[in-house]
């Protein structure tokens, strides 16, 4: 799998942003891909070292506007450790 199709797009808020001091980023993520896939994307994309990867994986919510209904997508998330001494600037790319 190609590592531009496995990292989405960073997610920017404030409870990512906070956790970017710890230096954990949260990153949207392709559905299939696993832990170790996540992992070797990120480094080669950001030149940096992983130390550990969290995927949470969310479920499908029920949605009603009016008189339509339906589901919100399926999204899973990616919470990236790096090692000491590493860093994204998520603003710059």
């Amino acid at each position: 799998m190609d590592k531009f199709l496995i990292v989405k797009r960073p997610i920017v808020s404030e409870k990512t942003t906070k956790l970017s001091e710890e230096r954990k980023y949260t990153f949207e993520v392709d559905r299939n891909a696993n832990k170790i896939q996540i992992k070797q994307a990120i480094e080669e994309l950001f030149n940096v070292k992983v130390q550990k990867v969290n995927v949470i994986n969310g479920v499908a919510k029920f949605k009603r506007v009016g008189q339509h209904s339906g589901f919100t997508a399926k999204v899973t998330k990616a919470i990236v450790t790096l090692m000491p001494g590493n860093k994204i600037d998520i603003y710059e790319v």
